[in-house]
């Protein structure tokens, strides 16, 4: 087995299973009718004129299942954090009672439900296409090392066989995740 093409299928690998870590990211800041720290993920807090990310600088607890508690560590910037969530538009307004905030999950909506539903179904569209891609790159990198390295056409053959058969694993693990994350939104 050629090294180069070795080293071509283990890269493909690799970033196959990157593509799944950032879907699994991207799932993790959709709101579903649970509280989840993850939805602050993205929100950057302007700490003394630079951006840092609130969970960083905050201790962030869930009360009851339907309510997140932001605890700041310095107690002066409540206000900055207070700005910082409304602007990142997570559709939850923060209520402050000068020592924390608390974000107060209302049950969801059927019809947000289905539009949670379908751009968790775009995020998985998107998993695949990077997915796709990545398969395309390493199907260019083959045809490559078969003109360097000589490799005969039956090998060549074989080593399609196995990037299809990666590229279906990973889709594969994509549409479970997507359709297990689905069931999760759709749940009253």
């Amino acid at each position: 087995m050629s090294e180069a093409v070795e080293a071509l299928l283990k890269t493909g690998k690799d970033k196959m299973e990157k593509a799944i870590a950032q879907l699994k990211r991207e799932f993790s800041t959709v709101r579903t009718g649970r509280a989840n720290p993850g939805i602050l993920d993205r929100v950057q807090v302007d700490y003394y004129g630079s951006p840092t990310p609130l969970r960083q600088m905050s201790q962030v607890t869930v009360q009851d299942g339907t309510t997140l508690v932001i605890t700041p560590y310095d107690k002066s910037i409540l206000k900055e954090i207070e700005k910082a969530i409304i602007k990142a538009d997570l559709g939850i307004a923060p209520n402050s009672d000068g020592i924390c905030l608390r974000l107060n999950f209302p049950p969801l909506t059927e019809d947000r439900r289905k539009e949670i539903a379908k751009s968790v179904k775009k995020m998985g569209e998107e998993a695949k296409v990077a997915v796709r891609n990545i398969r395309r790159d390493m199907a260019d990198g083959l045809k490559k090392s078969e003109k360097a390295d000589n490799i005969p056409e039956d090998m060549v053959k074989d080593y399609q066989d196995k990037i299809q058969k990666m590229t279906d694993k990973y889709t594969g693990i994509i549409d479970a995740d997507v359709s297990e994350k689905e069931k999760e939104v759709m749940t009253v």
